[in-house]
């Protein structure tokens, strides 16, 4: 029989599953709101194992191949041993899953600029129409030299074969995908809302690192590379002649260090570090192409689980010339004391699945 009351309670205090579907693990996050802020009720994290002895053990690729079957199976286990009460679930799609450019367009009204992007996106888009589903937000606006204004569309596009496994995916697991959304939307949300300094976002995960450039809660730009934790990790585990969980445990230990017992790991993660670092500074140019005039980031804040490696932040903040903080998402929420000593290291890898979540209470 429908029970009344549950449904009343839903209604008038709805719990929502932020749920970060990454490359070898999954992140969820239950949420609801609090008296003043949302408030973090559960969470939950799983790894796929051994994906650091098999590379082609993950569950997502960026060759947009995800392992429905082996995701579903994840989920279902991640949601039996939190047993949350929400069964609504926001989800992501990570920045290689989805196809962005920045357009610019005559200014317009809303609905003619509507009109426009639905009429040329098939210009831009490395799909038919038909195949994808589209979306897209206004970006930034100039006025050019004979003063004329323009907008700047920022253009997502994603596979509809895509979204349709992630909602199969989802049902396997008892869930009802309520939304899907790219991570930088996600960390944008979560990390610069209500910031009127424009940030540069550095997601640094196993298989991949996304880049994204934000301000006041709303994306601006994005880019993504291969280059991410993982490959510090092989770096180590072939320079040293070491299995690979061992190397894990060593860069999780040690660090970045230019003195010490951390000297020569670092001398054989830096070349990889410095290849992340080489994309970042690359989509700072292309940002700036995009974008001319525009002012530069004034900070940086990183995420993922990446973000915890011992003396990322200073070695990054040399490198940039800039600022660079480690992200502290749940002081955006209401918890538990309990959370407190575990947030530093905990934080940074529940930033998708928290922006996510934040997504139903702003």
């Amino acid at each position: 029989m429908w029970n009344v009351f549950q449904h009343l309670r839903q209604a008038t205090f709805p719990l929502y599953l932020g749920v970060d579907i990454g490359t070898t693990s999954i992140k969820a996050v239950e949420v609801k709101q609090g008296e003043k802020l949302p408030a973090v009720l559960n969470y939950g994290m799983l790894e796929l194992g051994g994906y650091l002895l098999r590379a082609n053990n993950a569950l997502q690729t960026s060759t947009l191949k995800i392992f429905e079957e082996e995701a579903a199976e994840l989920l279902k286990i991640l949601v039996g041993r939190m047993k949350p009460r929400a069964r609504e679930a926001v989800a992501s799609l990570p920045a290689f899953a989805a196809f962005t450019t920045v357009l610019d367009f005559p200014a317009m009204t809303p609905e003619e600029l509507k009109k426009t992007i639905a009429f040329q996106a098939k210009e831009y888009i490395p799909q038919p129409l038909s195949e994808v589903a589209i979306d897209w937000l206004k970006v930034g606006e100039f006025t050019d030299e004979k003063g004329f204004r323009h907008d700047q569309i920022l253009l997502i596009s994603v596979s509809r074969e895509h979204i349709k496994r992630y909602q199969r995916l989802f049902k396997l697991a008892g869930l009802t995908l309520r939304a899907l959304e790219i991570e930088p939307l996600s960390l944008a949300r979560l990390l610069t809302s209500g910031d009127p300094t424009l940030t540069l976002l550095v997601d640094v995960g196993s298989r991949s690192t996304s880049i994204a450039f934000a301000v006041r809660g709303e994306l601006r730009f994005v880019s993504q590379s291969d280059f991410a934790g993982a490959s510090l990790t092989q770096a180590l585990a072939q320079g040293l002649n070491i299995n690979p969980l061992r190397a894990e445990e060593l860069k999780r230990e040690r660090g970045i260090s230019r003195a010490g017992q951390g000297y020569e790991l670092s001398t054989i993660m830096l070349p990889f570090l410095d290849a992340i670092i080489n994309e970042v500074k690359k989509a700072q140019f292309s940002y700036g192409s995009q974008f001319p005039g525009a002012p530069q980031p004034e900070r940086m804040v990183l995420t993922g689980g990446g973000a915890n490696l011992m003396g990322l932040e200073a070695y990054m903040e040399k490198e940039m010339g800039m600022p660079v903080v480690k992200a502290a998402p749940f002081a955006r929420f209401e918890h538990v004391h309990e959370i407190e000593p575990l947030a530093p290291e905990v934080g940074p890898v529940l930033a998708v699945a928290l922006g996510l979540a934040m997504r139903e209470f702003i």
